[in-house]
């Protein structure tokens, strides 16, 4: 076996992460972006002091997996859906400057 390197393609993707701002109001809206499901009466991730932000779940390539606070969710380039955790985000991608700045 020969290993090999390779340096992923800069593509462009879509994410948004589930913070503490407003939990259930952007868990709402992350669901019905990538056509997921949110339970804020099921007990799911605990915040940062805790508290329960309910139950974020999306289908992915792999089934359905549950997204926990602070997770990114990530549109790919075949619109699929996967969560990312915050560092392996951090480390992976970097914001897109917008034309005309």
């Amino acid at each position: 076996m020969i290993i090999q390197e390779f340096r992923k393609r800069p593509v462009v993707i879509r994410a948004a992460q589930w913070v503490s701002d407003l939990p259930e109001q952007l868990a709402e809206e992350i669901a019905e972006w990538c056509d997921g499901s949110y339970d804020s009466d099921v007990a799911g991730g605990c915040g940062p002091h805790g508290e329960d932000w309910g139950c974020l779940e999306i289908d992915t390539l792999e089934g359905t997996m549950e997204v926990s606070p602070y997770d990114w969710v990530i549109e790919g380039v075949a619109g699929e859906f996967y969560p990312c955790k915050p560092d392996i985000f951090a480390r992976t991608y970097e914001p897109v400057e917008e034309s005309g700045r």
